[in-house]
């Protein structure tokens, strides 16, 4: 009698860890969506829209006044709650602005601006009008490209810049092709010229190039682990962005799938036509991006993540695709042609240093503040 009951409480016990185990999972908190009424407010971040002359609006969060501006400029396919882990630190030291640029996030989803020059003249506009003193600029992956170009067109309000993994040079034609993020792009677009496959989550689950990483001669990984949990689960929840109970976040499967949420889809905001303006390249028309490292005067930091030893220990995978945003050799161009630049590499990070590794990013931000100061 003693056993059986042993082994009841044994039994709920594994049952109610089953259920936190499986709680956490699913109400994770992927894309960051509830930073403001977790922290955001607590911290003295409010949020605003502004409208610009022809009608664009930017929507953006702001901090408190805790020292100089700090303006965030996010990476492809998110928002500026992608900055959510190092905004409570920073927000201490920093005066925060971290907006959403077009197609993403609340900001506008107009086509016709889905291109560097009059996304950054808008953003330069922005620190004239609405932030209008000096600042300090970080952008991220496009968000850097972006940075580079404020930076270069307007460099009486720049301090220093920090351009975290930027796709410098691989997305120019005849190199961005072998790269692992135009292969992204090319799907978005071949999905919005077809009409055989209803959403952009299950076309991807279909065709994404991740499937060279789980795939091998003997195993169906992704099928098996990715692609058929998620369609299963569609099944139960159309029109959803897949959440798998059982995979921690700390696996990063249920981010893959966050990763996919669209304004096609009514799964998220961000705009698949601002993809495919990087695979026609036409979000780069007027935009040399040789010319316009050479133009910033301020001190810069470019940041670079390590090739992932095990899988792509060169940055590139077996089938010469460039896996990571840019290979050493472009990031010591991008050093080279700015005037006053520092290399900081090594970051452990397959691309999103900031958050990956929150530390490490605002370690690099508080320095450059604490040297430029004294």
């Amino acid at each position: 009698m003693e056993f059986k009951y042993y082994i009841l409480i044994t039994l709920i016990i594994i049952l109610i860890l089953i259920i936190i185990f499986a709680y956490r999972n699913m109400s994770y908190d992927i894309k960051n969506e509830r930073f403001l009424e977790k922290k955001g407010y607590n911290l003295g971040f409010l949020e605003y829209i502004v409208i610009l002359d022809d009608g664009s609006e930017i929507y953006y969060i702001e901090g408190p006044k805790n020292g100089p501006v700090l303006l965030l400029l996010h990476g492809q396919q998110v928002d500026c709650f992608d900055y959510a882990k190092v905004l409570p630190e920073l927000s201490k030291e920093f005066h925060i602005f971290a907006l959403d640029y077009y197609g993403h996030g609340k900001s506008s989803k107009d086509p016709n601006k889905y291109n560097i020059l009059d996304i950054g003249n808008d953003i330069i506009w922005f620190i004239k009008n609405v932030i209008n003193e000096k600042i300090y600029i970080s952008g991220h992956s496009s968000g850097a490209l972006i940075a580079s170009y404020v930076c270069a067109n307007a460099p009486e309000y720049i301090i220093a810049c920090v351009l975290e993994d930027g796709p410098f040079f691989s997305t120019l034609p005849n190199k961005a092709e072998k790269t692992f993020a135009w292969l992204g792009f090319k799907d978005m677009y071949d999905y919005l010229n077809q009409d055989e496959i209803d959403s952009f989550m299950e076309y991807s689950l279909e065709h994404n190039y991740l499937k060279e990483f789980f795939n091998s001669e003997k195993s169906n990984t992704w099928d098996k682990v990715i692609k058929d949990p998620a369609l299963k689960y569609l099944e139960n929840h159309p029109n959803e962005i897949p959440k798998i109970w059982y995979y921690p976040p700390e696996l990063g499967i249920n981010s893959i799938y966050a990763l996919n949420a669209n304004m096609q889809d009514k799964t998220g905001q961000y705009d698949l036509r601002f993809g495919v303006s990087f695979y026609d390249f036409s979000w780069f028309k007027g935009f040399n991006q040789e010319e316009t490292l050479k133009k910033i005067n301020a001190f810069t930091i470019v940041m670079h993540v390590a090739p992932n030893e095990i899988t792509t220990p060169s940055y590139y995978d077996k089938n010469g695709v460039l896996i990571s945003a840019m290979d050493k050799k472009d990031a010591k161009k991008v050093v080279d042609l700015i005037p006053n630049a520092k290399y900081v590499g090594g970051f452990k990070s397959d691309h999103n240093i900031h958050a990956d590794l929150p530390d490490e990013y605002i370690d690099v931000l508080l320095d450059l503040k604490d040297e430029l100061e004294h």
